[in-house]
């Protein structure tokens, strides 16, 4: 059976930002602006072409990121995908937050035995002041630099690598490196679909 994690599913609350409650849509129609990619389904074989599109996605995602927020206004860059979640800045910079911790848990199970990495309140992290209402340009520099190691990281990866893993204590799950190379794929494609959702539905939210 694959393996379904319900991964990015916060809620951020911002008492300034007046915004209508999640009551007046339901779940079905939640859902696919909460999951614009589907939720996320671990493979269920995790072939070479699997893994090579994995890193490609990977490669690709700090040009795709910039030529979404290529000349969005501050009021723009306001925006939220959904009720009550986060505007375009704070996915932004959570897109660096949340992969420079990816690409340490990839580094510490490749050198250790399956090491306990370290969770975080990635929901608290968006509201703090440098996720808020920092310029993004910091953070894209941060992607532009980690995808690069990241991608290279996984290319020199072999079939061994692969199968090592680390020990997720949130979940309380061991985690192989094969899975997490296609979770933060769609991570990548999550987080566009959010920047896209926002940019769509223009501040209407």
């Amino acid at each position: 059976m694959p393996i379904v994690l319900n991964y990015c599913t916060y809620v951020v609350k911002k008492t300034d930002n007046k915004q209508p409650s999640t009551k007046r849509m339901n779940k079905e129609q939640l859902e696919p602006l909460r999951f614009p990619e589907g939720r996320f389904i671990a493979p269920e074989s995790y072939t070479q072409e699997v893994l090579s599109e994995a890193t490609e996605t990977i490669a690709n995602f700090p040009s795709n990121i910039r030529a979404l927020v290529k000349g969005l206004s501050n009021q723009e860059l306001a925006w939220i995908y959904r009720p009550e979640g986060w505007n375009i800045r704070q996915v932004v910079h959570h897109c660096a937050d949340s992969h420079m911790n990816a690409f340490i848990r990839f580094k510490l199970a490749l050198t250790e035995t399956n090491p306990t990495i370290k969770s975080y309140e990635q929901g608290l992290w968006a509201e703090l002041g440098e996720s808020d209402d920092f310029p993004l340009e910091p953070s894209l520099q941060i992607i532009d630099g980690l995808h690069a190691r990241f991608a290279a990281l996984l290319k020199s990866m072999d079939g061994s690598d692969y199968k090592k893993t680390f020990h997720h204590p949130e979940r309380d799950k061991t985690l192989s490196l094969e899975m997490n190379a296609c979770l933060y794929a769609w991570h990548c494609k999550h987080h566009l679909g959010h920047i896209k959702n926002a940019i769509e539905n223009k501040g209407s939210f």
